[in-house]
C-alpha cells in the first residue's frame, strides 16, 4: 500500500503568488457545507467542432464497427461510409466516446449516434425489432462465418432517441463505458442510460429502484458539470467549482471511497469523495486520476500492476493491491500533463509539450517499451519476466534520432495510440483482435509503430479512441497532395525506412 505520508503531503495547504490556496484533497463535510461560498475554478466546455471522417477497425462481433451487419473484421483503419456527409445529411461527426462494445458519436448538428452491442440499452434506442438473418445452410461449404449476419439495427450508426431538447443548450461531451452511454450539455446537466455492473452480475442504474435504463435519463444530483470521464463499470463528473463526484460500481475503491455492503445501492448516487481544485480527471478500467490546478497528479483504485503510477514504500507491487483514496502521484506531478488515458491495467499521459509518459502492465506490450529498454524500476515475476512498468516512463516513437511531439492519445483495454502533431498514429500492444490497425500480426506490437495505409495516408488525424477488441479514429482529409507526400517522406525518414 501506498504510504500514508504522500497523501499528507497532498493534503498541505500551499501559498502560490503569495496567496494561500485551499488544498487538492478536503474533507467531503467541508465541501458540502462550504460549497454555495466555493468559487468557480472550471469553464463550461463548448465542445469540438471540427467536422471528421470517421474510421474504424478490429474484431467486431458484437456490432462494434457500426460498418453495417456484413462486417465483423477489419485489419487496418477502414473509412465507414455510413458516416459521411452524404448519409448524415451535410454534416460530419465532431466527437465520439467509445465503450467496450460500443460507440457515441456527435454530429455538428448536435445528433446523438450510436451503434453496438445494446444487451445494456446502451445504444438509447430499440434494436429488438431488427430482422434476424441466419446463416445459408446451402451455402459454400469453406464459408467460416457460423453465425450468420450481425444484428442490422445495432450494427447501423442510427440516432440516439428520447435525448431532451433543451433550448439553449446542446451537448459538449460524450462517454461511454462498458454497460453505460452518458452525455454533457453546456450548462451542466448529465443524462445517462444503461446500466453498471459488479463482479456478482448487474448492479442497477439508479439506487435500487432502477435496475436498467434504456431511454436518457437526467441525473439529478448533478449539476454544473464541466467534464465526465468513464471507466468500465463507473463514471467520474468534475463540476465547474473543481469537486469530483463518482458513482457506480466501487469493489476496486475506483470511487475514492469505501464502500460497504448493507449500502451498496449508494454507489448508483453521484457523490463527491473529499477531490477539490481538481481541473481534470480521467479514468481507466478500475483505477482513476485527478490533475489539479497546480499540475499535481492523483490517482486511486485498482493498483495490481502499478497501473496507478504508485508503489509501496518499498517500491513493491502486490496481487489485488488497491490504492483506497485519492493519493499524489510524485512521477507525474509537475510535468504539465493535459491529458490521461488508460486501459485495463495500464495508462498514458500526454505534457502540454507534447511528450508521452507509459506504465502499468507489460505483458501484452500495452506501455509500448521495448524489453530491451526497460527501466529498472521494472517489476519481474518470479521467473525473472517483465510484468508491469509502475514508473511512468517516456515512449520513444521512430529509430529515436528525431524528436516527434504527441497531440493526441487513446487507449483500448490492451492496445494503444499516440497522434503526432501532424496527424500520423502509432500504435502498439495487443494484437490478436487487430485492435492496433496494423494488419494481421504473429505477436503484440511491443513499442510504437506508425500506422501505414492506403485509406489514412493523406489524413491529419485529430481523435482516437478504443474498445476491448476494436479501435475509432477520426480524421480531416488533406487538400494539399504535395504536403500530404512531403509528411510521408518525413516520418519515413523518422521510422529509419529511407
Amino acid at each position: 500500500m501506498v504510504g500514508l505520508v504522500r497523501k499528507r503531503e497532498a493534503e498541505a495547504s500551499t501559498e502560490k503568488n503569495g496567496h494561500k490556496r485551499l488544498k487538492s484533497i478536503a474533507t467531503s463535510s467541508f465541501i458540502l457545507h462550504s460549497y454555495a461560498k466555493l468559487p468557480d475554478l472550471n469553464e463550461y466546455p463548448q465542445g469540438k467542432s471540427e467536422p471528421l471522417d470517421i474510421f474504424v477497425w478490429g474484431t467486431g462481433s458484437m456490432c462494434e464497427l457500426g460498418l453495417g451487419p456484413k462486417s465483423k473484421e477489419v485489419k487496418r483503419p477502414r473509412l465507414n461510409p455510413l458516416l459521411t456527409s452524404e448519409v448524415l445529411g451535410d454534416t460530419k461527426i465532431v466527437d465520439f466516446s467509445v465503450g467496450g462494445m460500443h460507440v457515441l458519436a456527435l454530429d455538428g448538428k448536435g445528433r446523438l449516434w450510436s451503434w453496438g452491442g445494446n444487451d445494456s440499452g446502451v445504444l438509447g434506442r430499440d434494436t429488438s425489432q431488427a430482422k434476424e438473418v441466419l446463416r445459408d445452410a446451402d451455402g459454400a461449404e469453406d464459408d467460416d462465418d457460423e453465425d450468420g449476419e450481425l444484428n442490422e439495427e445495432e450494427s447501423t450508426p442510427k440516432l440516439v432517441e428520447n435525448l431532451p431538447e433543451i433550448k439553449g443548450s446542446k451537448i459538449v461531451q460524450v462517454s461511454a463505458t462498458d454497460n453505460l452511454s452518458a452525455v454533457l450539455y453546456d450548462n451542466g446537466d448529465v443524462y445517462a442510460w444503461g446500466c453498471f455492473r459488479c463482479n456478482e452480475g448487474l448492479l442497477g442504474f439508479l439506487r435500487d429502484e432502477i435496475k436498467l435504463q434504456r431511454t436518457p435519463l437526467k441525473i439529478k444530483e448533478l449539476k454544473n458539470i464541466v467534464q465526465l470521464a468513464g471507466g468500465k463499470d463507473h463514471l467520474l463528473a468534475l463540476d465547474a467549482k473543481g469537486i469530483v463526484y463518482a458513482w457506480g460500481n466501487g469493489q476496486q475503491f475506483q470511487l475514492g471511497r469505501r464502500v460497504i455492503e448493507r449500502h451498496r445501492f449508494r454507489t448508483l448516487e453521484p457523490q463527491q469523495f473529499g477531490l477539490y481544485n481538481i481541473k481534470y480527471i480521467a479514468s481507466g478500467d478500475f483505477h482513476c486520476f485527478a490533475i489539479d490546478h497546480d499540475y499535481q497528479v492523483f490517482a486511486w483504485g485498482l493498483n495490481q500492476y502499478g497501473q496507478c503510477a504508485l508503489t509501496d514504500v518499498n517500491g513493491e507491487l502486490e496481487d489485488g493491491s488497491l490504492i483506497t483514496k485519492p493519493t499524489l502521484i510524485p512521477a507525474l506531478s509537475n510535468k504539465k500533463i493535459v491529458k490521461i488515458v488508460s486501459g485495463e491495467h495500464h495508462a498514458l499521459a500526454l505534457t502540454d509539450s507534447g511528450d508521452v509518459f507509459s506504465w502499468g502492465r507489460y505483458d501484452m506490450k500495452e506501455v509500448g517499451i521495448p524489453k530491451d529498454k526497460l527501466p529498472e524500476s521494472t517489476f519481474k515475476d518470479a521467473h525473472g519476466q517483465p510484468r508491469s512498468v509502475p514508473v511512468p516512463t517516456k515512449l520513444i516513437f521512430g529509430v529515436g534520432e528525431k524528436e516527434v511531439k504527441i497531440k493526441e492519445i487513446g487507449t483500448g483495454s490492451h492496445h494503444s495510440f499516440a497522434i503526432t502533431d501532424d496527424g500520423f498514429v502509432y500504435a502498439w500492444g495487443f494484437a490478436d483482435t487487430y485492435g492496433p490497425g496494423l494488419g494481421p500480426l504473429e505477436e503484440d506490437v511491443e513499442k510504437p509503430e506508425r500506422i501505414v495505409n492506403t485509406a489514412t495516408k493523406y489524413y491529419d488525424i485529430q481523435l482516437i479512441d478504443a474498445g476491448g477488441q476494436f479501435s475509432v479514429s477520426g480524421g480531416v482529409k488533406i487538400s494539399d497532395e504535395d504536403e500530404a507526400e512531403d509528411r510521408i517522406d518525413k516520418y519515413d525518414e523518422i521510422d529509419g525506412k529511407d
